[in-house]
Protein backbone atom coordinates (compact mmCIF):
# COMPACT_ATOMS: atom_id res chain seq x y z
CA UNK A 1 0.00 0.00 0.00
CA UNK A 2 1.40 3.91 -0.86
CA UNK A 3 0.82 6.09 2.25
CA UNK A 4 0.76 9.34 2.40
CA UNK A 5 1.49 10.29 5.98
CA UNK A 6 1.05 14.14 6.47
CA UNK A 7 2.52 15.16 9.81
CA UNK A 8 4.34 18.97 10.57
CA UNK A 9 6.46 17.82 12.64
CA UNK A 10 8.97 14.40 11.97
CA UNK A 11 13.18 14.49 13.12
CA UNK A 12 15.20 16.51 12.92
CA UNK A 13 12.41 18.87 13.51
CA UNK A 14 10.79 18.19 17.29
CA UNK A 15 8.37 19.84 18.62
CA UNK A 16 6.41 17.31 20.93
CA UNK A 17 5.85 13.09 20.68
CA UNK A 18 4.78 12.90 17.19
CA UNK A 19 7.76 13.62 16.12
CA UNK A 20 9.26 10.39 17.18
CA UNK A 21 5.71 8.57 16.82
CA UNK A 22 5.18 9.33 13.29
CA UNK A 23 8.91 8.45 12.84
CA UNK A 24 8.91 5.07 14.18
CA UNK A 25 5.78 4.30 12.74
CA UNK A 26 6.93 5.06 9.61
CA UNK A 27 9.54 3.52 9.57
CA UNK A 28 7.77 -0.13 11.13
CA UNK A 29 5.47 0.42 8.10
CA UNK A 30 8.16 0.57 5.17
CA UNK A 31 9.61 -3.24 6.95
CA UNK A 32 6.47 -4.38 6.40
CA UNK A 33 6.45 -3.95 2.88
CA UNK A 34 4.33 -0.57 2.25
CA UNK A 35 5.79 2.14 0.04
CA UNK A 36 5.26 5.61 2.85
CA UNK A 37 6.19 8.87 1.97
CA UNK A 38 6.13 11.57 4.65
CA UNK A 39 5.19 14.62 3.59
CA UNK A 40 6.43 17.29 6.31
CA UNK A 41 7.63 20.64 7.37
CA UNK A 42 11.50 22.14 6.22
CA UNK A 43 13.86 22.03 9.22
CA UNK A 44 17.48 23.62 9.54
CA UNK A 45 19.78 21.69 7.51
CA UNK A 46 17.38 18.54 6.65
CA UNK A 47 17.41 17.80 2.87
CA UNK A 48 14.33 18.44 1.06
CA UNK A 49 13.90 14.57 0.02
CA UNK A 50 15.72 11.68 1.31
CA UNK A 51 15.15 8.16 1.93
CA UNK A 52 16.04 6.90 5.54
CA UNK A 53 15.11 3.14 6.35
CA UNK A 54 13.48 3.07 2.78
CA UNK A 55 11.04 5.96 3.37
CA UNK A 56 10.96 8.61 1.49
CA UNK A 57 11.01 12.14 3.53
CA UNK A 58 9.95 15.50 1.93
CA UNK A 59 10.17 18.49 3.39
CA UNK A 60 8.63 22.02 2.74
CA UNK A 61 8.80 25.08 3.44
CA UNK A 62 5.27 27.42 4.46
CA UNK A 63 4.98 29.60 1.42
CA UNK A 64 4.72 32.89 2.80
CA UNK A 65 6.46 33.68 6.27
CA UNK A 66 4.28 35.10 8.89
CA UNK A 67 4.10 35.39 12.61
CA UNK A 68 1.00 34.68 13.12
CA UNK A 69 0.49 30.43 13.39
CA UNK A 70 -3.17 29.97 12.47
CA UNK A 71 -1.33 31.92 8.68
CA UNK A 72 1.45 30.13 9.13
CA UNK A 73 -0.31 26.57 9.11
CA UNK A 74 -2.57 27.53 6.07
CA UNK A 75 0.94 27.99 4.37
CA UNK A 76 2.49 25.00 5.19
CA UNK A 77 -0.61 23.71 3.98
CA UNK A 78 -0.14 24.58 0.69
CA UNK A 79 3.11 23.92 0.00
CA UNK A 80 2.58 19.65 1.71
CA UNK A 81 -0.44 19.16 -0.83
CA UNK A 82 1.56 20.35 -3.85
CA UNK A 83 4.23 18.39 -2.58
CA UNK A 84 2.00 15.33 -2.53
CA UNK A 85 -0.01 15.89 -5.16
CA UNK A 86 3.21 15.34 -6.89
CA UNK A 87 3.08 11.82 -6.23
CA UNK A 88 -0.35 10.98 -7.22
CA UNK A 89 -1.39 10.56 -10.81
CA UNK A 90 -4.87 10.63 -11.93
CA UNK A 91 -3.60 8.35 -13.94
CA UNK A 92 -2.91 5.29 -11.28
CA UNK A 93 -5.11 3.08 -10.86
CA UNK A 94 -5.91 3.30 -7.30
CA UNK A 95 -6.78 6.68 -8.32
CA UNK A 96 -8.79 6.20 -11.80
CA UNK A 97 -10.28 2.91 -11.62
CA UNK A 98 -9.91 1.91 -7.81
CA UNK A 99 -12.89 -0.84 -7.31
CA UNK A 100 -10.58 -3.10 -9.38
CA UNK A 101 -7.19 -2.61 -6.82
CA UNK A 102 -6.45 -4.48 -4.03
CA UNK A 103 -5.61 -3.03 -0.33
CA UNK A 104 -1.81 -4.07 -1.33
CA UNK A 105 -1.72 -1.84 -4.22
CA UNK A 106 -4.18 1.08 -2.70
CA UNK A 107 -3.33 4.57 -2.11
CA UNK A 108 -4.26 6.18 1.81
CA UNK A 109 -3.58 9.66 3.02
CA UNK A 110 -2.77 9.24 6.50
CA UNK A 111 -3.01 12.79 8.60
CA UNK A 112 -1.59 13.55 12.07
CA UNK A 113 -3.32 15.72 14.56
CA UNK A 114 -5.40 18.56 13.47
CA UNK A 115 -2.17 20.96 12.07
CA UNK A 116 -1.93 18.59 8.62
CA UNK A 117 -6.06 18.65 8.45
CA UNK A 118 -6.47 20.86 5.45
CA UNK A 119 -3.56 19.72 3.05
CA UNK A 120 -4.63 16.13 3.80
CA UNK A 121 -8.90 16.17 3.25
CA UNK A 122 -7.63 18.40 -0.08
CA UNK A 123 -6.23 15.45 -1.20
CA UNK A 124 -8.74 13.71 -0.33
CA UNK A 125 -11.25 15.20 -2.43
CA UNK A 126 -8.90 16.04 -5.07
CA UNK A 127 -7.91 12.35 -5.81
CA UNK A 128 -10.62 10.51 -4.31
CA UNK A 129 -8.56 8.55 -1.96
CA UNK A 130 -9.56 7.19 1.59
CA UNK A 131 -7.87 9.10 4.67
CA UNK A 132 -7.63 8.32 8.11
CA UNK A 133 -6.19 10.52 10.97
CA UNK A 134 -4.51 9.84 13.93
CA UNK A 135 -5.65 12.23 17.26
CA UNK A 136 -2.83 12.30 19.55
CA UNK A 137 -4.29 15.03 21.80
CA UNK A 138 -7.38 18.07 21.89
CA UNK A 139 -7.18 21.26 22.15
CA UNK A 140 -9.80 20.66 24.82
CA UNK A 141 -7.93 18.22 27.05
CA UNK A 142 -4.77 20.38 26.48
CA UNK A 143 -6.29 23.38 28.27
CA UNK A 144 -8.77 22.10 30.04
CA UNK A 145 -11.76 23.87 28.35
CA UNK A 146 -11.78 25.52 25.45
CA UNK A 147 -11.18 29.41 27.03
CA UNK A 148 -10.28 31.75 23.95
CA UNK A 149 -11.11 32.29 19.82
CA UNK A 150 -8.25 30.19 19.50
CA UNK A 151 -8.61 27.30 21.07
CA UNK A 152 -11.93 27.07 20.03
CA UNK A 153 -10.62 27.36 16.22
CA UNK A 154 -8.16 24.44 16.64
CA UNK A 155 -11.28 22.70 18.37
CA UNK A 156 -13.56 23.16 15.57
CA UNK A 157 -10.72 21.81 12.84
CA UNK A 158 -10.16 18.80 14.95
CA UNK A 159 -13.88 18.42 14.36
CA UNK A 160 -13.69 18.45 10.66
CA UNK A 161 -10.48 16.38 10.44
CA UNK A 162 -12.79 13.22 12.30
CA UNK A 163 -15.48 14.17 9.98
CA UNK A 164 -13.23 14.09 6.86
CA UNK A 165 -11.59 11.18 7.88
CA UNK A 166 -13.00 7.01 7.39
CA UNK A 167 -11.32 6.27 10.61
CA UNK A 168 -10.13 7.36 13.43
CA UNK A 169 -6.89 6.00 15.33
CA UNK A 170 -6.16 7.22 19.20
CA UNK A 171 -3.22 6.30 21.34
CA UNK A 172 -5.45 5.23 24.15
CA UNK A 173 -8.82 4.67 25.74
CA UNK A 174 -8.95 7.57 27.74
CA UNK A 175 -8.47 9.35 24.32
CA UNK A 176 -11.34 7.17 23.11
CA UNK A 177 -13.15 8.09 25.60
CA UNK A 178 -12.40 12.48 25.14
CA UNK A 179 -12.77 12.44 21.15
CA UNK A 180 -16.15 11.02 21.60
CA UNK A 181 -16.96 13.76 24.22
CA UNK A 182 -15.39 16.56 23.24
CA UNK A 183 -15.11 16.29 19.62
CA UNK A 184 -18.61 13.96 19.11
CA UNK A 185 -16.07 11.44 17.35
CA UNK A 186 -18.54 8.20 16.81
CA UNK A 187 -17.58 5.36 19.23
CA UNK A 188 -17.28 2.77 16.32
CA UNK A 189 -15.18 5.14 14.17
CA UNK A 190 -12.11 4.82 16.37
CA UNK A 191 -9.41 2.07 16.59
CA UNK A 192 -7.33 2.39 19.71
CA UNK A 193 -3.18 1.58 18.70
CA UNK A 194 -1.15 2.55 21.42
CA UNK A 195 2.13 4.37 20.88
CA UNK A 196 5.58 2.42 20.93
CA UNK A 197 9.23 2.50 21.60
CA UNK A 198 12.45 0.87 19.84
CA UNK A 199 13.54 -0.56 22.90
CA UNK A 200 16.46 -2.34 20.62
CA UNK A 201 18.42 1.94 20.95
CA UNK A 202 18.50 1.44 24.94
CA UNK A 203 20.65 -2.07 24.22
CA UNK A 204 24.50 -0.66 23.99
CA UNK A 205 27.67 -1.31 25.52
CA UNK A 206 28.07 0.92 28.90
CA UNK A 207 30.79 -0.38 30.76
CA UNK A 208 30.11 0.94 35.00
CA UNK A 209 33.18 3.17 34.86
CA UNK A 210 31.65 4.88 31.72
CA UNK A 211 28.25 4.98 33.38
CA UNK A 212 29.90 6.18 36.18
CA UNK A 213 31.50 9.23 34.72
CA UNK A 214 28.89 10.03 32.42
CA UNK A 215 26.51 10.16 35.48
CA UNK A 216 28.72 12.58 37.93
CA UNK A 217 27.97 15.37 35.73
CA UNK A 218 24.44 15.12 36.35
CA UNK A 219 24.58 14.15 40.37
CA UNK A 220 26.65 13.35 43.20
CA UNK A 221 27.30 9.60 43.78
CA UNK A 222 25.21 9.75 47.04
CA UNK A 223 22.45 11.52 45.47
CA UNK A 224 19.35 9.86 44.18
CA UNK A 225 18.92 11.00 40.44
CA UNK A 226 15.35 11.47 39.71
CA UNK A 227 14.90 12.33 35.98
CA UNK A 228 12.37 14.45 33.87
CA UNK A 229 11.65 14.59 30.06
CA UNK A 230 9.53 16.76 28.41
CA UNK A 231 7.95 19.96 27.76
CA UNK A 232 7.95 22.87 30.09
CA UNK A 233 4.52 23.63 30.00
CA UNK A 234 1.28 23.30 32.91
CA UNK A 235 -0.07 20.15 31.78
CA UNK A 236 2.97 18.00 32.41
CA UNK A 237 3.26 18.28 35.72
CA UNK A 238 6.91 19.59 36.10
CA UNK A 239 6.20 22.08 38.66
CA UNK A 240 5.30 19.54 41.38
CA UNK A 241 8.60 17.88 40.81
CA UNK A 242 10.01 21.03 41.70
CA UNK A 243 7.87 21.41 44.83
CA UNK A 244 8.56 17.39 45.73
CA UNK A 245 12.17 17.75 45.70
CA UNK A 246 12.00 20.40 48.32
CA UNK A 247 9.62 17.78 50.28
CA UNK A 248 11.90 14.98 49.53
CA UNK A 249 15.61 17.21 50.73
CA UNK A 250 13.25 18.39 53.85
CA UNK A 251 13.06 14.59 55.09
CA UNK A 252 16.74 14.17 54.40
CA UNK A 253 16.91 12.06 51.13
CA UNK A 254 19.34 13.28 48.48
CA UNK A 255 17.58 13.89 45.68
CA UNK A 256 18.61 15.41 42.59
CA UNK A 257 15.64 16.39 40.00
CA UNK A 258 17.29 16.55 36.58
CA UNK A 259 14.81 17.90 33.96
CA UNK A 260 15.33 17.28 30.12
CA UNK A 261 13.63 19.49 27.60
CA UNK A 262 14.21 22.79 25.98
CA UNK A 263 11.89 25.55 25.36
CA UNK A 264 10.13 28.10 27.99
CA UNK A 265 11.30 27.24 32.01
CA UNK A 266 11.70 30.40 33.55
CA UNK A 267 9.20 29.78 35.80
CA UNK A 268 10.72 26.34 36.70
CA UNK A 269 13.91 27.58 37.43
CA UNK A 270 12.20 31.10 39.41
CA UNK A 271 10.13 28.26 41.41
CA UNK A 272 13.36 26.19 42.72
CA UNK A 273 15.14 29.44 43.58
CA UNK A 274 12.23 30.36 45.61
CA UNK A 275 12.10 27.16 47.47
CA UNK A 276 15.93 27.22 48.07
CA UNK A 277 16.43 24.11 46.06
CA UNK A 278 18.31 25.63 43.18
CA UNK A 279 21.58 23.72 43.48
CA UNK A 280 19.34 20.41 43.32
CA UNK A 281 17.70 20.95 39.94
CA UNK A 282 19.49 21.11 36.99
CA UNK A 283 17.81 21.81 33.89
CA UNK A 284 20.11 20.07 31.22
CA UNK A 285 18.06 21.65 27.78
CA UNK A 286 18.05 19.64 24.95
CA UNK A 287 19.86 16.68 24.76
CA UNK A 288 21.20 14.95 22.04
CA UNK A 289 19.93 11.16 21.89
CA UNK A 290 23.07 9.40 22.80
CA UNK A 291 22.59 11.42 25.98
CA UNK A 292 19.33 11.05 26.70
CA UNK A 293 19.46 7.75 26.61
CA UNK A 294 22.65 6.88 28.79
CA UNK A 295 20.76 9.06 31.09
CA UNK A 296 17.80 6.54 31.34
CA UNK A 297 20.48 4.05 32.06
CA UNK A 298 21.88 5.46 35.14
CA UNK A 299 18.83 7.69 36.79
CA UNK A 300 17.44 5.96 39.90
CA UNK A 301 14.00 6.74 38.59
CA UNK A 302 12.26 8.33 35.59
CA UNK A 303 8.83 10.73 36.95
CA UNK A 304 6.06 12.15 35.16
CA UNK A 305 3.61 13.94 37.07
CA UNK A 306 1.36 14.98 34.35
CA UNK A 307 -1.91 16.53 34.56
CA UNK A 308 -3.27 15.39 30.98
CA UNK A 309 -1.31 12.74 29.27
CA UNK A 310 -3.05 11.42 26.31
CA UNK A 311 -0.56 8.08 26.33
CA UNK A 312 3.25 9.06 27.68
CA UNK A 313 5.67 7.86 25.22
CA UNK A 314 8.45 9.04 27.88
CA UNK A 315 7.36 6.59 30.24
CA UNK A 316 8.05 3.65 27.94
CA UNK A 317 11.47 4.52 27.25
CA UNK A 318 12.05 4.62 30.83
CA UNK A 319 10.62 1.07 30.98
CA UNK A 320 12.59 0.14 28.05
CA UNK A 321 15.80 1.28 29.62
CA UNK A 322 15.19 -0.74 32.91
CA UNK A 323 14.45 2.74 35.14
CA UNK A 324 12.07 2.57 38.02
CA UNK A 325 9.43 4.78 36.86
CA UNK A 326 6.84 6.79 38.97
CA UNK A 327 3.80 8.19 36.89
CA UNK A 328 0.85 9.89 37.88
CA UNK A 329 -2.69 8.49 36.73
CA UNK A 330 -3.31 11.08 34.26
CA UNK A 331 -5.47 10.13 31.05
CA UNK A 332 -3.45 7.27 29.20
CA UNK A 333 -0.41 6.95 31.50
CA UNK A 334 -2.65 4.48 33.97
CA UNK A 335 -2.92 2.32 30.74
CA UNK A 336 0.60 2.41 29.72
CA UNK A 337 2.24 1.77 33.26
CA UNK A 338 0.55 -1.16 35.42
CA UNK A 339 0.88 -0.28 39.55
CA UNK A 340 2.64 -1.81 41.84
CA UNK A 341 3.61 -4.33 38.93
CA UNK A 342 5.63 -2.30 36.01
CA UNK A 343 6.23 1.12 38.01
CA UNK A 344 4.09 3.34 41.05
CA UNK A 345 1.08 4.96 39.76
CA UNK A 346 0.59 8.35 41.99
CA UNK A 347 -2.48 10.60 42.08
CA UNK A 348 -2.74 12.99 39.53
CA UNK A 349 -2.24 16.55 41.28
CA UNK A 350 -1.59 15.61 44.69
CA UNK A 351 1.84 16.46 45.98
CA UNK A 352 1.70 14.08 49.01
CA UNK A 353 0.85 11.09 46.35
CA UNK A 354 3.77 12.55 44.30
CA UNK A 355 6.09 12.53 47.32
CA UNK A 356 5.09 8.71 48.54
CA UNK A 357 5.83 7.59 45.02
CA UNK A 358 9.14 8.84 44.55
CA UNK A 359 10.38 7.94 48.18
CA UNK A 360 9.00 4.50 47.85
CA UNK A 361 11.07 4.15 44.31
CA UNK A 362 14.28 5.83 46.44
CA UNK A 363 14.07 3.57 49.66
CA UNK A 364 12.25 0.28 48.44
CA UNK A 365 15.09 -0.59 45.99
CA UNK A 366 14.57 -4.03 45.23
CA UNK A 367 10.73 -3.96 44.58
CA UNK A 368 11.35 -1.13 42.10
CA UNK A 369 13.88 -3.29 40.22
CA UNK A 370 11.67 -5.73 40.20
CA UNK A 371 8.68 -3.66 38.40
CA UNK A 372 11.37 -1.56 36.29
CA UNK A 373 12.16 -5.63 35.16
CA UNK A 374 8.80 -6.48 34.67
CA UNK A 375 8.28 -2.88 32.53
CA UNK A 376 11.45 -4.08 30.34
CA UNK A 377 9.88 -7.34 29.21
CA UNK A 378 6.18 -5.19 28.92
CA UNK A 379 7.22 -2.62 26.82
CA UNK A 380 9.36 -5.58 24.34
CA UNK A 381 6.27 -7.55 24.01
CA UNK A 382 3.17 -5.18 24.27
CA UNK A 383 4.48 -1.81 22.63
CA UNK A 384 6.71 -3.20 19.68
CA UNK A 385 6.52 -1.02 16.64
CA UNK A 386 6.06 -3.96 14.74
CA UNK A 387 3.07 -4.97 16.73
CA UNK A 388 1.49 -1.39 16.39
CA UNK A 389 2.95 -1.34 12.57
CA UNK A 390 0.59 -4.50 12.07
CA UNK A 391 -2.22 -3.29 13.75
CA UNK A 392 -1.98 0.16 11.57
CA UNK A 393 -1.98 -1.62 8.41
CA UNK A 394 -5.37 -3.73 9.65
CA UNK A 395 -6.93 -0.77 9.63
CA UNK A 396 -5.28 0.70 6.01
CA UNK A 397 -7.13 -2.53 4.70
CA UNK A 398 -10.00 -2.33 6.03
CA UNK A 399 -10.46 1.04 5.07
CA UNK A 400 -9.59 0.64 1.63
CA UNK A 401 -11.80 -3.01 1.50
CA UNK A 402 -14.99 -0.62 2.89
CA UNK A 403 -13.69 2.23 0.20
CA UNK A 404 -13.53 0.30 -2.91
CA UNK A 405 -17.06 -1.72 -2.29
CA UNK A 406 -18.67 2.04 -1.67
CA UNK A 407 -20.40 4.29 -3.85
CA UNK A 408 -18.10 6.99 -3.42
CA UNK A 409 -14.75 5.41 -5.29
CA UNK A 410 -17.19 5.40 -8.53
CA UNK A 411 -15.62 7.54 -10.84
Amino acid sequence: MRILMMTWEYPPRIVGGIARHAEELSWALAALGHEVHVITCAFADAPADERVRDVWVHRVHPYSPTNDFVHWVQQLNAAMFDRAAELVSDDDPAVKTPRGVTADRGVIVHAHDWVTHFSSARLKHRFRIPMVCTIHATEFGRNRGLHTDGQRYIASVERDLITEAWRVVVCSEFMKHECEQTLGTPWDKMDVIPNGVNADKFEFDFPPNEASAFRAMFAAPEECLVMFTGRMVHEKGAHLLVEATRRLRDEMLPVKLVIVGGGHRTHLVDLAHGLGIADNVFFTGFLPDDSLLRLYRVADCACYPSLYEPFGIVALEAMAAGTPVVVSDAGGLKEVVRHDHTGTVVWSGSLDSLVWGIRRAIVERDHARWMAGNAWHEVRSRFNWRHIAEQTAGTYERIWHEFVSSPWSER
